[in-house]
Order: structure tokens, then sequence, then C-alpha cells
């Protein structure tokens, strides 16, 4: 006999597949006696689906209105986990609006009124950024070719001139765009391709196997290529300085760097950034004297900085 979670999944499609179901049926496809299959149904009944009994020589039960749908066992966490994910979609950049909103009304039909109460009265405003989106049929083309581990033959920006072609290992969404991170073989060289340029075409190339990403994760290496860094996950530009600020000031608004006590008032911050005035202007948002350590670019940029913004500083003139 099947486990009980399984049974009550079997015992609600076989209700939803006809109107009336008498008792005795019901036991026999299940390959359980009647008394089982009435406290399957007093469960389900728990859980707030809406069975009712009927009498008669072949008394069964029946699964009312507003569970025409395969029926769906969540629980609270799941179903709010659930709206939640559906009525975010618009902001994953995906063009899938509408038919994330139409499958939120499905599932919340076949969902017992308890759930479908706690859905209603789930409040989200989603904002959706002005990014390009992304056809379905796209990302479905993109994850079958990294699930088969494929060479991906794709036109990209205008397909102006020949194919690209590239080892696909990640799909990944990243501040609502989507990309693919590739070997490109044209190139030889690690690449993140935005979904939206991209058009796949068929047939596919030959099988590959599958190389080691850099940063270990597609995560760091997204991290680091986002960011300006390099493939191993360094930043191009970094510096040292001194800051006329207890650590405990600098920690909770450093993200990447090293935060270092000198003492009650004074601290070392080793920081990265994508350039030299990049890095100064990050290190100069922190209202405290500063000490270059070094590098000697790392000083030039601060010197840079300084009269940029003395020249901002001036008065502007008023001509007649």
């Amino acid at each position: 006999m099947p486990k009980t979670s399984a049974r009550l999944l079997a015992l609600l499609s076989l209700l939803q597949t006809r109107r009336d179901w008498p008792g005795a049926l019901l036991a026999d496809r299940l390959d359980v006696s009647p008394r089982t299959v009435r406290r399957d149904v007093d469960r389900l009944r728990e859980l707030g689906y809406p069975i009712t009994t009927f009498k008669g020589p072949d008394g069964g039960y029946r699964l009312d209105a507003g569970s025409e749908l395969p029926p769906l066992l969540f629980d609270d966490e799941q179903a709010v986990a659930l709206a939640i994910a559906l009525r975010i979609a618009t902001t994953s950049g995906a063009g899938i609006a509408e038919a994330s909103a139409r499958a939120l009304n499905t599932v919340r039909q076949v969902m017992p009124a308890r759930l479908r109460h706690r859905i209603d009265t789930l409040q989200v405003s989603a904002v959706e950024r002005a990014e390009p989106q992304v056809e379905a049929g796209v990302l479905v083309a993109l994850s079958a070719a990294v699930h088969a581990g494929e060479v991906l033959r794709f036109d990209y920006g205008s397909g102006d001139g020949p194919p690209r072609r590239a080892e696909p290992h990640h799909l990944v969404t990243w501040g609502g765009r989507w990309y693919l991170v590739a070997w490109d073989l044209d190139r030889e060289d690690w690449r993140t391709f935005r979904a939206d340029r991209l058009t796949p075409r068929t047939p596919a190339g030959p099988r590959f196997t599958p190389r080691e990403l850099p940063g270990g994760t597609v995560a760091a290496f997204l991290a680091a290529r986002f960011r300006g860094a390099d493939a191993s996950g360094d930043w191009p530009c970094r510096g040292e300085v001194i800051l006329g600020l207890p650590a405990s000031a600098l920690s909770p608004f450093v993200r990447d760097g090293v935060v270092e006590e000198l003492g009650p008032d004074r601290c070392r911050l080793v920081l990265g950034s994508w350039s030299w005035t990049g890095l100064a202007a990050s290190v100069g948002r922190f209202d405290a004297d500063i000490e270059v350590v070094g590098p000697a670019e790392l000083k030039d940029a601060f010197a840079q900085l300084a009269r940029r913004y003395a020249d901002a500083a001036q008065p502007v003139s008023q001509e007649g």
C-alpha cells in the first residue's frame, strides 16, 4: 500500500477525473479498504478540500467546484513562497508577466480556502525595471543546451557575420537581466552573453566536457566580472590607507575590503576597485583624515580628485 502522502495525491487526482466516485470503486482503484478511503477523505477535508458525500446504493464522494484542475498539496509556507515567486516574476526579465499572473490564478483555484485567503491577503508590489525582456523560448533553449552539455551556435547582437560558438555552462539572472556563462570557442576565453541579445541556432553542436569555472562558483565568477575584476576575482586596482576612524565604524560599510584596528580612533583599510580614481572616491566617502600607504597610483588619484573637487567648489562666473 502506498504511503499516506502519495495515496492522498492519488485520491485527489481520481476525484478530479469524474464528478462522482463510489466509495467501493475508489478503494479498489487505490488498493485499500473502504475504511482507509474514509480516513483519507477526512484528512483532505481537514486540509480544506471541499469533498462531499453522496448517498445511494453506490454512495461515494465528490470534489466540489473550485478544484477542476489537478489538485495540489501545499502547506502554508509553500503557498506563500509560491505566491511571492509568481508575483515578482515580472521583475525577472524573462518576459513571462502574463503567464505568471495566469499561473498564480490557476494555482489559487485549486488551493483550499484557508490557503487562498493567505494568498489574497499577501500584497506584493513588484516594480519592474526597464530592462530588455527575454523570450521564454530562448531561455528554454539555452537551459536545454546547458543541461545537455552541447556546443551552442547562436547569433549575437545584430546577427551580422558568422554564428558564434560557445560551450554553455550556466544560465543565470543578475540584476534583472539573464546571462549565459560560456566558454567562447572562437576567442578561447570565458564570456558572459546577454540572453536578450542572443538567438540560438539549430542544430546544436557536439557534446563537450565541462571546464572548471574561474573563481570556483558561478556567483564568484559573476561578482568578479561585473565589478571589473579579472577572472581570478582580484580587483585591477587595490590600495591601502589609514583612516582616522575606529575599525568598528568602517566594518559594516566595507563589503570585500579588509579593516584592521590600529587603535581606538585609527584603522587600516585595504580595498579594491575598478579604477584608481574610483578607489580614491570610495575611500573619500568616509568622513575622516586619510593617510595613503600605497601605491603611488592611489596617491596620484587623490591629487587628481582634489583638483576636480576644488574646481567644482569655485563659484560659477556670471557673464553679462
